[in-house]
């Protein structure tokens, strides 16, 4: 039954009239809601005039000429040709965007801070995503056909894909049988030298004769596991700093269990970096060796380095920091996810002073957290191919790491929380006691390489450049295209992206980027070419992994590495 024309629905037919009687609802919530009045009724008035555009569209496309007047839709979920060439399913996907257009101009419109319009936005935006067409099998023309053709073996094979992913906890997002740590990622040739409650510290077998007597220790985030840092030979950091001559030692992190659940960040910054230098140092009989931090392992290097000044100790001769916050003003799409309300309620639930104790934060929920920071690429996506189509999905190896999740002590997790994303203490020189000692970021006294990518959406690139008035020391700044992860793993035999490079340090970021050069290719070799200096002289390589005293414990990548959250 058509539905009556009214303010906010012409009269274009059932199926345009549903649709817009259910966007005319909308229309009228949101008038209550903080939203300016003339820019609702112009919002009313577009989405009217685009509605009857493309009711028009849609009925030549039903004439002699058929699918040939639809025009493309524009978006790669609707770009196969079951869509184009159903009438009423392309008209059902334009429909769609245009009403995820206008609610997302609605919920561009509301008045409020910047923070609650950005939790509006986001909300609406997974709404949105959730809601496409192309997620459902009854509107889904590509996956209707599939089910014809194959006499329904694909939706039984969705369903097995379904099961199987119940079972796992989470949506697959690459054929996980595949890959095996060890076997096929994480393969560079090393050793396990060291290890206690908290990590495994790795040494890598050289691969040159001679290498730079001041050795490289690596410490990556601990909210997942190491090895992006070693995925394939031809894409590992690692491997390529072993082959740029330097004697490589690298962070694994344990996968926290309920037996470190009380574990603190003072605990991860003692027993963690610290105690990894001063094995390094022991190993290698070095006063001083190079460091590097990736993402949260930045924040965690830099913070025991600080620690370390405050006792006196200066055991970093450089600091690279990949993708890290030290200075948390701006903390991109993540900031939507944290108040005061939001940190005490984990403290409540999983720190150290929750009435039932500590917990731990799940690596499960840390990964969903941040699939659906990209829901159309990382979870519709699969659920489309996997469970509608009964596709299953191909080996991606960075897919793999990127489902390999680890879990976060409580307490360590609430105070990171708290004193970086909340308060934003770490910037302030002695706001923070870590450790027993006062925290001065300005104390390290080291040339630091500072990394960002320019389409990161965890650690923005501005937000990665507002390191640089936080060190005192010599700095330089790179910036790499690309995200997160593929800015950072982006080997130069690819000749992939490009980066930017500029000697100075204006104090705002654009102006930085305003006068800078892009290079094409990857930054490793700029890294590598400011690194080489800092390394030292050639010696002999090391015949064997560790020393007497740090012998050797068993082959890398270790078993810490290999524990499932």
């Amino acid at each position: 039954m058509a539905i009556k024309p009214n303010a906010f629905t012409p009269d274009l037919g059932p199926e345009a009239n549903a649709f817009g009687a259910a966007m005319g609802d909308i229309f009228k919530s949101m008038s209550g809601l903080n939203l300016p009045a003339q820019q609702l009724g112009a919002l009313q008035g577009d989405y009217l005039k685009s509605v009857t555009d493309i009711w028009n569209r849609s009925l030549q496309a039903m004439g002699a000429e058929g699918a040939k007047a639809a025009a493309a839709i524009g978006d790669r979920r609707f770009a196969n040709n079951a869509w184009l060439g159903n009438p009423a399913s392309a008209f059902t996907a334009q429909m769609y965007l245009l009403n995820a257009r206008t609610l997302m101009q609605m919920a561009d419109s509301v008045e409020g801070d910047e923070k609650t319009k950005a939790r509006v936005r986001f909300a609406v935006q997974q709404w949105i995503d959730a809601a496409s067409p192309s997620n459902f099998l009854a509107f889904n023309p590509e996956a209707i056909q599939k089910a014809v053709e194959t006499k329904g073996e694909s939706i039984a094979a969705g369903l097995q894909h379904l099961l199987e992913d119940l079972q796992k906890g989470h949506v697959s997002q690459t054929d996980e049988s595949v890959f095996e740590v060890g076997r096929n990622v994480a393969t560079t040739e090393g050793t396990v030298v060291f290890e206690n409650g908290l990590f495994q510290l790795i040494e890598y077998k050289p691969l040159t004769a001679k290498v730079h007597e001041r050795p490289m220790l690596f410490v990556p985030p601990c909210i997942n596991k190491y090895y992006i840092l070693d995925l394939q030979p031809e894409n590992s950091v690692i491997r390529y700093t072993v082959e740029q001559g330097h004697r490589t030692f690298v962070v694994s992190w344990r996968n926290p269990d309920e037996s470190l659940v009380d574990k603190t960040w003072d605990d991860y910054i003692e027993e963690g970096p610290i105690r990894a230098i001063r094995t390094v140092q022991a190993i290698t009989g070095a006063e001083t060796i190079n460091t590097l931090g990736f993402c949260v392992g930045g924040t965690i290097l830099s913070t025991a380095l600080a620690v370390l000044a405050a006792r006196g100790e200066q055991p970093a001769n450089s600091v690279t920091l990949l993708t890290t916050l030290l200075d948390f003003s701006n903390t991109g799409i993540l900031d939507i996810f944290v108040d005061e309300a939001s940190v005490q309620l984990r403290e409540m639930t999983i720190g150290a002073k929750a009435p039932n104790g500590p917990g731990l934060l799940k690596g499960k929920e840390l990964a969903t957290t941040f699939s659906f920071l990209r829901p159309n690429d990382l979870v519709w996506n699969y659920v489309v191919a996997n469970y509608l189509k009964g596709e299953t999905p191909p080996p991606f190896d960075l897919l793999y790491w990127n489902g390999d999740s680890t879990n976060l002590p409580g307490p360590m997790y609430c105070w990171y929380l708290r004193h970086m994303y909340l308060q934003n203490d770490l910037k302030k020189p002695g706001a923070l006691t870590v450790c027993g000692e006062k925290v001065d970021l300005g104390s390290i006294k080291a040339p630091f390489f500072v990394y960002g990518s320019r389409e990161d959406h965890i650690v923005p690139w501005m937000a990665a450049y507002a390191s640089t008035p936080l060190i005192k020391g010599k700095k330089t700044f790179v910036l790499g295209a690309s995200g997160h992860i593929a800015g950072v793993i982006n080997p130069p035999a690819k000749g992939k992206r490009s980066y930017w490079t500029n000697a100075k340090l204006p104090a705002k970021a654009e102006d930085w980027f305003d006068s800078a050069t892009e290079h094409p290719g990857s930054w490793w070799p700029e890294w590598s070419g400011w690194l080489k200096p800092l390394g030292g002289k050639l010696v002999a390589a090391p015949k064997a992994p560790g020393n007497r005293q740090f012998k050797a414990i068993e082959a890398a990548p270790g078993r810490y590495v290999k524990a499932k959250a």
